[in-house]
């Protein structure tokens, strides 16, 4: 069997013309492997093709060309086993408001053909922190409560891949944790293969193994996490001198700016210039330092780096 949880290959989604609507290329031939076991990011600004191509992971929309093979079941072939084998936490709340959470992960079991002796709904309820809600109406939760529904109902089936289509949206620091810690517990404990979208990216830096960027429909970078950041290799030295003080003479490489607060901020090349370069010339030139700190690039800086020109 493949070490594949997810294989595409030539994936593409026209959407035909309708009304004044011209028609729409959302995905132009995306080939991605996604390895079992991994916490992958799929990222991209709006409009990219994540949703669509989430949709058609879902069996929401049909693909126009292409082959996706879901824990080694193809789309086509074997619809019923690879819908079975994944579950999609959507970002839009699909929620009845007159079923319990109890009811609703219930009804969704049901929906996915699992037996009641197999059913999971008290250690899923217990697992999104909703025990003491299982019996209220859906439209009496609250918002951070509803996306705890949802991610119940897309484990009830016990899928081998779980879909986070942007998860904590809109939620507070209390639910983003509790989310981020089942999510690594599934993945530890369980084995479960992880996609996710987000448009947190210090999320995405934080959890994920590898990440694809997608932009205009294509797969513009894939790469582990550290690979990605690996290439941008500019670092930030933010210098707080004990008195105010100019900006120094600098060798080659090195660009300076002195902020409102006093501050000294030095930008640099890690791989051509080295810190104590910058040390050294805030020395010379008789500056007491009383406090420093170095920033390198994040993911927010990779991202934009690459979709910018695109």
């Amino acid at each position: 069997m493949s070490q594949n949880a997810l294989e595409i290959s030539g994936l593409r989604k026209t959407y035909r013309a309708s009304g004044r609507s011209a028609a729409k290329e959302a995905l132009k031939g995306v080939d991605l492997n996604i390895p079992r076991g991994s916490i992958f990011g799929l990222l991209g600004p709006n409009g990219a093709g994540k949703s669509t191509l989430i949709n058609i992971l879902a069996g929401l929309v049909t693909k126009s060309s292409g082959k996706v093979r879901i824990w080694g079941f193809d789309q086509d072939e074997n619809p019923r086993q690879s819908r079975a084998a994944i579950g999609i936490m959507p970002q839009e709340p699909n929620l009845d408001p007159f079923f319990t959470p109890r009811g609703s992960l219930e009804v969704q079991a049901g929906l996915y053909g699992v037996p009641k002796a197999q059913r999971r709904t008290e250690e899923i309820l217990e697992l999104t922190g909703l025990t003491d809600k299982a019996e209220a109406y859906a439209r009496s939760l609250s918002g951070g409560m509803r996306r705890r529904l949802l991610l119940g109902k897309a484990l009830v089936h016990q899928p081998q891949i779980l879909v986070l289509d942007e998860p904590t949206a809109g939620v507070d620091i209390e639910l983003r944790n509790m989310l981020w810690e089942n999510v690594r517990r599934l993945n530890e404990e369980n084995g479960m293969t992880i996609i996710l979208t987000t448009h947190y990216l210090e999320e995405a830096e934080a959890m994920c193994d590898e990440i694809a960027i997608i932009n205009h429909g294509e797969v513009i970078t894939r790469d582990t996490t550290a690979n990605l950041l690996g290439r941008l290799d500019g670092k930030t030295m933010v210098i707080h001198p004990e008195r105010e003080a100019d900006i120094p003479d600098l060798p080659a490489g090195i660009s300076a700016m002195r902020r409102n607060d006093g501050a000294l901020v030095f930008t640099y090349r890690s791989s051509e210039t080295a810190a104590e370069s910058v040390l050294a010339a805030v020395r010379n030139a008789g500056i007491s330092i009383r406090d420093v700190k170095t920033e390198e690039a994040d993911l927010e800086d990779v991202f934009l780096s690459l979709t910018s020109s695109r």
